[in-house]
């Protein structure tokens, strides 16, 4: 059996595979969107630094004796933004594994729960972000909006995926 045909088979098998890897490629191209649209929307102030460079600072102080260089913060923001976008895109398309139609209001769903359990409850109880109360709502708004896209963006790259791995044969 190719590859090809195994993806196009209704089994479960087949369609959790096929859920996952639409869903782990939908995860990095929302990650990606995401990271475009936050250069436009005001996230965080300028001088403030975000959860994941608190935690990678951490980590390279005490794996290499000093934290993270300002020119290399923007980089190593994105190495932690893209699996995590990938890790959630997989679990999401794991969830919607029998669902081939796009849903554009899951979508929405998924960004703005993936915004409030971690900007709005995990981040500020880990210490990593100001508790939501200390955060002006233009700023609260922009990141939800920036998470929405970026759900937006997964469901409807994860159907079109999704799609293409299941009805490749019938085109030819």
């Amino acid at each position: 059996m190719s590859l090809q045909s195994f993806f196009e088979k209704d089994s479960f098998p087949s369609n959790t595979s096929r859920g996952i890897l639409a869903g782990f490629v939908a995860g990095l191209v929302g990650t990606a969107v995401k990271a475009g649209v936050e250069r436009f929307l005001e996230v965080r102030k300028i001088d403030q630094r975000s959860a994941q460079i608190k935690v990678m600072d951490k980590f390279s102080t005490k794996l290499i004796g000093s934290p993270i260089k300002l020119e290399n913060e923007g980089i190593v923001e994105q190495l932690v933004n893209l699996p995590l976008g990938a890790t959630v895109g997989a679990i999401y398309g794991y969830g919607k594994r029998d669902k081939d139609e796009m849903n554009m209001l899951d979508g929405a769903i998924l960004g703005a729960t993936t915004w409030a359990s971690t900007h709005e409850t995990s981040l500020p109880l880990m210490g990593l972000d100001k508790s939501p109360e200390k955060v002006p709502f233009k700023t609260q708004a922009h990141e939800l909006i920036a998470h929405v896209v970026f759900g937006v963006t997964t469901e409807i790259v994860r159907s079109y995926i999704n799609d293409s791995l299941r009805n490749h044969e019938e085109e030819k």
